[in-house]
């Protein structure tokens, strides 16, 4: 069986669902068979299955940015309000020049000088890492800069004429891919950096390689744009060759489409340098690149379309992270709903009531946000010790679900070795900022992969590839929703010895919620 086609087929499916979550045996409603109907004249793929997971014990580095004091500038900010922004990872396997590249947008975007330019340029020489100096600016601490490794998610910011972008820079290696979960969480689009040196493009791609995992995580976790830049087009293997290119294109495109991604709407592929700043700010001389006529990589950013978001939805903003700054700060993204300054919020799942004292986007103090921002909100009425990441600040009059069981639809993707799923297993389960263990307590009914439907006959156990309903378990509290209500607080993965075992959705919440 296909995995990576029951992925997708997994991801396209929306079959109606009763109260206790359970697929229902009967045919979908009419209102959700034009519901899939619509999603598959939208190229079958902005409702992505998978899991929304985010590494609690990770902290999110800032990269160059202070702690939020009081800049009273929230006319100013009011102003910027008024472009769009969007949340951009950068993902993809090792070495493939990740941090590179988000530091020369840095650059050429204006956000550091040629003064810090310089100095990293020395650290690099004197650390005989000459290549290295421009992901010095997104690798901000001395274990990234000696490894040449990014481990946590770097966060950086920078504008066009009409866009404000936030940067996620992931880590790439595989012993951090919980790192790179929480940084695609928090992503409204990805960016997908391919080395086209010989060898390392084959590295990456390959079985084992990051570069597979990267790409089907983001899918499940909601990523669906995706700009597919090959790098290090300058390098004395590649000489900015088309056949090279070509040959990298043709070989990600059914991966791609295998992943759920539809290339010709959501996927555009473009060649850079991003240690030259090549085919970047400007499109790439045709001196240097005769062959390419396409956008450079500020012109791809500008033209991505903007997600659907709802301003006055139920207010829902996992909490990343957390510190004291005069009062109670915390991190996270808002997925739905608007705050203001002085607005009454609860912390789920503890219930507490709490006032919002103040709201910083980026660096800069406004009076209020929407969904998509990135924020730091400062709270009155709990301490920062009563607060973990995974916490959820939300709506007063509807405030999210806090569960410690859940019914969810499950992609096996692939067990370790020799190992079968079933009543009992046990795994770790990420959904957006939420790091749980959590064990399956029972295996309601497997889905068969071609009609979408339930099958008759009671599931014990089943392998890889399998499609499955399943109540699931969890030590403490955790605040989720239903996959159909909030994809971005409904999606998770389950990963067991450093390796994702199955993706899968929210169908169902206990009727009274703890």
């Amino acid at each position: 069986m296909d995995i990576e086609e029951e992925i997708r087929s997994l991801q396209l499916d929306s079959a109606a669902e009763d109260n206790t979550g359970v697929i229902n045996p009967e045919d979908a409603k009419l209102e959700e068979v034009e519901k899939l109907d619509r999603m598959e004249e939208d190229s079958k793929d902005d409702v992505s299955l998978n899991s929304k997971d985010v590494q609690a014990e990770s902290k999110v580095k800032d990269k160059a940015v202070s702690a939020p004091g009081d800049v009273e500038t929230p006319d100013e900010m009011e102003e910027d309000n008024k472009k769009r922004h969007l949340n951009v990872v950068f993902i993809g396997h090792v070495d493939a020049g990740k941090s590179t590249t988000g530091g020369q947008i840095l650059f050429l975007s204006g956000q550091v000088d040629d003064r810090t330019i310089q100095k990293y340029e020395k650290e690099a020489k004197d650390k005989s890492r000459e290549s290295w100096y421009m992901a010095y600016i997104m690798d901000t601490n001395e274990e990234e800069r000696v490894k040449g490794k990014t481990v946590e998610v770097g966060r950086a910011h920078f504008e066009t004429e009409t866009t404000r972008f936030t940067i996620l820079d992931a880590p790439g290696h595989k012993s951090y891919v919980p790192n790179m979960i929480s940084g695609a969480s928090q992503a409204d689009i990805g960016v997908l950096v391919i080395s086209a040196r010989k060898g390392e493009f084959e590295t990456g791609y390959e079985r084992g390689g990051q570069t597979r995992e990267h790409v089907q995580l983001a899918k499940t976790l909601g990523v669906s744009k995706l700009l597919v830049v090959v790098n290090k087009m300058d390098d004395p293997t590649v000489n900015w060759s088309k056949e090279r290119y070509d040959e990298i294109e043709s070989k990600m495109i059914p991966f791609l489409k295998s992943s759920g991604y539809n290339v010709k709407k959501d996927v555009l592929f473009l060649p850079i340098s991003g240690l030259l700043g090549t085919n970047m700010k400007t499109r790439i001389d045709k001196s240097v690149c005769s062959w390419w006529n396409g956008p450079c990589l500020f012109e791809a950013l500008d033209a991505v379309e903007v997600p659907l978001r709802d301003p006055k939805g139920p207010f829902r903003m996992p909490i990343i992270d957390k510190f004291k700054d005069m009062g109670t700060v915390v991190m996270g993204k808002v997925e739905s709903g608007s705050i203001t300054e002085g607005d009454s919020l609860l912390v789920m799942p503890n219930k507490t009531q709490v006032k919002v004292v103040a709201v910083y986007c980026d660096e800069t103090k406004v009076r209020c946000a929407g969904p998509g921002e990135n924020l730091r909100v400062r709270l009155s009425g709990i301490d920062d010790e009563d607060i973990l990441a995974g916490f959820v600040l939300s709506s007063i009059a509807k405030p999210i679900a806090s569960v410690t069981e859940f019914v969810a639809q499950l992609q096996i993707l692939e067990l370790l070795d020799n190992a079968i799923f079933t009543a009992g297993y046990k795994a770790v389960l990420h959904i957006h900022s939420v790091v749980e263990e959590c064990e399956i307590v029972e295996l309601l009914q497997q889905i068969d992969p071609k009609t979408k439907k339930p099958m008759k006959k009671k599931v014990l156990f089943v392998k890889n590839g399998a499609v499955v309903v399943s109540r699931v378990q969890v030590n403490n509290m955790i605040c989720i929703e239903k996959f159909a209500d909030f994809p971005q607080l409904g999606r998770f993965t389950l990963r067991t010895e450093g390796k994702t075992v199955a993706v899968g959705k929210v169908t169902g919440l206990p009727s009274v919620s703890s």
